[in-house]
């Protein structure tokens, strides 16, 4: 039961995760990637200040003795948020010059990462994942490379955003098992995180024209559902289903954000699948299936 509670949480997040791609595309028309970024975790942290009292377990006292984490969490929330900042910046500036077909191809190589580096770590890997990660690959490919594949900067950009990728799983995980609180893990990751891409839109950005104020005013919605659903839900859904699901099975499931998003444009943008499109989401579908086993 845990273990299906886990993975509905995962794919819930992977859903979100996929829907949000437009959104964030669309933040970007007002300002910076870091600037977008700061202001989207600093809005989650707030966000999840009611998720954290309401789910972060039985504390007395003022606000403060209620939120406040114990030493394992703050250091699990330091950490994962400084990775999860710098892979989130660097898949913004990376977009910037490549295609979104080879840039989600490319940050989907994190799931063959994270059985990589987890055997680093002395961690083992079910035999059935051997077949499951090369499948979902080959999925992937299928589904978001089109034409000719050659690397740029970008797509080295993006890759490095792949590895930091497959380390906050292994890093969510790692400090998880260590008995750290999930909500407030989150909590503090979000707050660190804008505070990497706070320091990254004062050292790389500009304020635009009309103003900072102004240019954030022109990107509230897409700011709002990217901080309430793909921040503050959807990164403490990992968190939390990340509890019941072993990182290299997480992975697979959380990977089909990618395929979310492509089905997301099908139904809401008028978007159509080609067949070779369709056979990639058939291939990364079975091999999420297969993980179950």
């Amino acid at each position: 039961m845990d273990r299906m509670k886990g993975n509905l949480m995962l794919l819930l997040t992977a859903l979100i995760w996929g829907s949000a791609f437009v959104a964030q595309s669309v933040g970007m028309d007002y300002v910076g990637p870091f600037t977008f970024n700061a202001a989207r975790n600093l809005l989650a942290t707030g966000v999840l200040v009611p998720v954290v009292l309401a789910f972060g377990g039985r504390h007395r006292g003022s606000l403060w003795q209620k939120l406040k984490p114990d030493r394992v969490t703050v250091k699990g929330g330091l950490c994962c948020g400084l990775i999860m900042g710098i892979a989130s910046n660097l898949q913004q500036v990376g977009l910037s010059m490549t295609t979104a077909g080879k840039a989600g191809f490319i940050t989907a190589l994190y799931i063959i990462l994270v059985p990589i580096l987890g055997r680093f770590l002395g961690r083992t890997v079910r035999k059935i994942l051997l077949l499951c990660v090369p499948l979902a690959l080959v999925g992937f490919y299928l589904l978001c490379v089109k034409g000719g594949f050659t690397v740029s900067f970008g797509d080295f950009l993006v890759f490095c955003c792949a590895v930091f990728f497959a380390l906050h799983i292994l890093f969510v995980d790692h400090f998880l098992r260590k008995g750290a609180s999930g909500v407030r893990v989150a909590w503090i990751q979000f707050a660190m995180t804008c505070l990497v891409s706070a320091l990254g839109a004062l050292v790389w950005e500009r304020v635009p024209a009309g103003g900072l104020s102004s240019a954030l005013w022109g990107a509230r919605w897409p700011l709002l559902y990217t901080s309430v659903l793909s921040s503050g839900v959807a990164y403490t859904l990992q968190i939390i289903g990340q509890k019941y699901t072993e990182p290299t099975t997480a992975t697979l499931i959380m990977s089909l954000e990618s395929v979310f998003a492509v089905l997301s444009g099908w139904l809401f943008l008028g978007e159509v699948m080609t067949s070779r499109e369709i056979a990639g989401c058939v291939l990364v579908f079975a091999a999420v299936l297969l993980a179950q086993r």
